[in-house]
């Protein structure tokens, strides 16, 4: 691996549109109506259980990952690193800082939700020790298919 300087750090609002780069660029599916719309994400980040963490490099975001808890588990979501910078430790980074978080708002469980297709995630994160749950199904109930 490459040894390459990089910070980790909370978005910031003005970011937003580095953001959705980061994640079209990364091949992950992005919902310009709601939970992604720029008033959405904005709101989810006066949040005190959220936090959108960033890679940056020389003033460019490389990475991002959204961490958010409900009291009880942590959620991992949204976790990319542009493809130029992938396997240069950065996705490892982000993960270490969403856990920090959950660990100082005493959050034990850490979760996350891949879907069938990315492989790379899965991956990721069984190097990381976390444990594949083949036995869970997952619902959800939009209010609007475009959320």
């Amino acid at each position: 691996m490459e040894n390459i300087e990089f910070t980790i750090r909370i978005l910031k609002p003005s970011e937003f549109n580095s953001l959705i780069d980061i994640w079209v660029k990364s091949s992950l599916p992005y919902k310009p109506v709601g939970r992604d719309s720029e008033e959405n994400i904005k709101r989810q980040l006066q949040l005190n259980n959220n936090r959108f963490f960033v890679a940056e490099i020389e003033e460019e975001l490389v990475g991002v990952i959204i961490a958010s808890h409900n009291g009880r588990k942590g959620w991992i979501n949204r976790l990319a690193v542009l493809p130029k910078f992938k396997g240069k430790g950065i996705a490892t980074s982000l993960m270490k800082k969403s856990e920090e978080f959950f660990l100082s708002n005493n959050i034990k469980i850490f979760a996350c939700l891949i879907e069938d297709w990315n492989d790379q995630s899965m991956e990721f994160f069984l190097k990381k020790e976390y444990i594949e749950h083949k036995d869970i199904i997952y619902y959800t109930k939009k209010v609007d298919p475009k959320i």
